[in-house]
């Protein structure tokens, strides 16, 4: 796991802080960006080994993000976890089936849980 880089994109200052956190408690290294804007020009400044994504913000939907960040030959395979307060089985699933997102956390998460899911992906990816 050395220097693994991860992206955070969220709008709310306590989720960024809280992520942030948990992870570089682990050793990662989390970059956070506020919003959608700012989150697709840091994946593509350094070409992170993880994103996590917020579906609801402010400036552009989550769901616009993760289109703009498959679309791009850049960043089509870094791995994507869906991080949202969107509770819905039927979404959650949609999400992973048919958008092809790599998993999806409801908010709000144990460390735990957020390690765990973070960890099983990067290395299903390494």
């Amino acid at each position: 796991m050395p220097e693994t880089r991860i992206v955070s994109i969220e709008d709310e200052s306590d989720m960024i802080e809280l992520i942030r956190l948990i992870l570089v408690r682990r050793g990662y290294i989390v970059v956070s960006a506020n919003g959608g804007r700012e989150g697709l020009r840091v994946v593509a400044a350094i070409k992170p080994d993880l994103v996590l994504l917020d579906l609801m913000m402010p400036d552009m939907d989550g769901w616009e993000v993760y289109a703009r960040l498959k679309d791009n030959d850049a960043t089509k395979s870094i791995p994507v976890i869906i991080v949202t307060a969107r509770a819905q089985y039927k979404e959650r699933l949609i999400a992973i089936h048919e958008t092809g997102v790599d998993d999806y956390i409801i908010k709000p998460f144990g460390p735990a849980q957020l390690v765990e899911m973070v960890e099983r992906i990067l290395t299903r990816e390494a």
